[in-house]
């Protein structure tokens, strides 16, 4: 009996034909053989083959298991995990540890896990060992479905002390992570009253070590540059670093557990003393990076930001002149913003549970927000301080990486701009800024900008602000 769907009109394979071939082992093992020839159209075939009976018999498919083409090879390993039948485990095994492809070996791999039969067990057991972290991480996830039973347990647990860092954090979160421990008394979604919306002018890290435990939903920053300002002068390149790292890990400290810090960097040139001299140019963004994740910062993405050429130093000058090899420095255009999130086992979805349905829908991003990791954005200058966040840079980073009421910091607040933008797309903000010339020049704002009189702004010397806290 042939299925009713017919082909189309120049007879060529439909999807809707495809899906229901599937029911009949005689449509498909002539498909197959038809088409035994051509490695696109067994991928079509096999690719867009529907549902399978329990008792289909999928003898026809084990031949392209060994097909010269690895989609072929991979969508038939597929076509025989849908059975989830114990009657191809030898047979997947053996292409788990044979096949050529990653990619085949890990759908081999995923099929018998997808058996869920204690039988596999021992098959599973024995790829552990194998030198690809990426299957390995798939035959664990394979065993996790028997997590409970103890030989399971015990051969899991001692992959904890995996080479690969990937397979460390799996076991570590399904076995050693203690989840009814709480590390703040204020929920997910709040934050202190204490903290809202408040300005201090002090050292970061003296006010910081007065600030609990997960008190920010974000953080976004520049940090001043190396030796580059009258307000950033350190003794050493190492102990600019150092000052960084411990800025970093008391907010690391301060952010909610699976929440982001966005770090707005560039290199850095100092110049030359004279002619006799070289200029030293200080890879600020890739020296900091280290001491990000060494303190549980996990990298998500390097955001560069694009400047007009007319609005940059411009060092190309001399190399125009003369065109010497050797002597060619671009002009840059672009610094750094790099995403980290704090450390957790949890997804990025249980965040976005914390918060009630009305307040993810009224933080949705709006249409027209940037697909690619450039974003082409001018610089602002300002007559009293000269290195300010542009407020479409700020509005971009809160829209995409906090909610509606969250609190946004910034331990380096200059002129305020990340305060006053958060401000107006219904956040709160909690700044410090260590120079009382920005300080004092953020209070100019309050007669300009009647955002701040909806929920007056606190502007608190550093002893001030420990009165405040409760």
């Amino acid at each position: 009996m042939n299925v009713n769907v017919e082909r189309d009109l120049n007879n060529n394979l439909t999807k809707d034909y495809l899906k229901a071939v599937g029911t009949q082992n005689t449509d498909l093992a002539n498909l197959v053989r038809d088409h035994m020839g051509n490695g696109g159209e067994l991928t079509y075939i096999l690719e867009n083959v529907g549902r399978l009976p329990a008792s289909f018999d999928a003898d026809c498919i084990i031949p392209l298991l060994y097909n010269k083409n690895v989609n072929v090879r991979y969508w038939a390993v597929k076509v025989i995990g849908k059975l989830k039948s114990e009657k191809y485990l030898e047979t997947l095994y053996k292409i788990a540890n044979e096949d050529e492809s990653s990619i085949v070996k890990r759908e081999a791999v995923s099929s018998i896990g997808r058996m869920r039969l204690q039988k596999t067990i021992p098959y599973l057991k024995q790829m552990l060992s194998n030198d690809d972290p990426k299957i390995v991480c798939q035959v664990i996830r394979a065993l996790l479905v028997f997590k409970g039973l103890d030989d399971v347990d015990n051969i899991l647990k001692q992959m904890s002390n995996h080479e690969n860092e990937m397979i460390r954090n799996v076991i570590h979160k399904e076995y050693f992570v203690d989840k009814s421990q709480k590390t703040s008394c204020c929920p997910h979604q709040e934050s202190f009253p204490f903290l809202r919306n408040v300005i201090v002018n002090g050292d970061v890290i003296e006010v910081l070590k007065n600030v609990p435990n997960e008190s920010f939903h974000l953080t976004f920053t520049s940090p001043p540059y190396y030796n580059a300002r009258d307000y950033s002068i350190y003794p050493s390149y190492e102990a600019y670093l150092n000052f960084l790292d411990i800025v970093f890990k008391e907010v690391y400290r301060t952010t909610k557990e699976g929440r982001f810090l966005i770090v707005n960097t560039s290199p850095v040139i100092i110049p030359r003393i004279s002619r006799a001299h070289s200029s030293k140019r200080y890879p600020i963004p890739f020296d900091l990076h280290h001491y990000l994740v060494q303190m549980g910062w996990e990298f998500i993405d390097d955001i560069v930001w694009e400047k007009p050429e007319y609005s940059v130093k411009n060092r190309i000058g001399g190399f125009q002149q003369h065109r010497k090899p050797l002597a060619y420095k671009p002009n840059s255009v672009t610094e750094y913003l790099m995403v980290y999130r704090k450390k957790t086992d949890k997804l990025i979805d249980w965040n976005i549970h914390q918060y009630d349905f009305t307040t993810v829908e009224n933080s949705k991003v709006a249409d027209g927000y940037e697909t690619t990791n450039v974003w082409k954005i001018c610089p602002k200058s300002d007559k009293v301080h000269s290195a300010i966040f542009p407020i479409d840079l700020c509005k971009r980073v809160i829209e995409y990486y906090s909610f509606k009421g969250d609190l946004i910091f910034d331990p380096f607040a200059g002129s305020g701009t990340l305060g006053r933008t958060a401000k107006s797309m219904g956040r709160r903000f909690f700044l410090t800024e260590k120079e009382n010339k920005y300080f004092e020049y953020m209070k100019t704002f309050l007669g300009k900008n009647h955002i701040f009189d909806k929920e007056p702004t606190k502007f608190l010397t550093v002893e001030q602000f420990k009165e405040t806290i409760i």
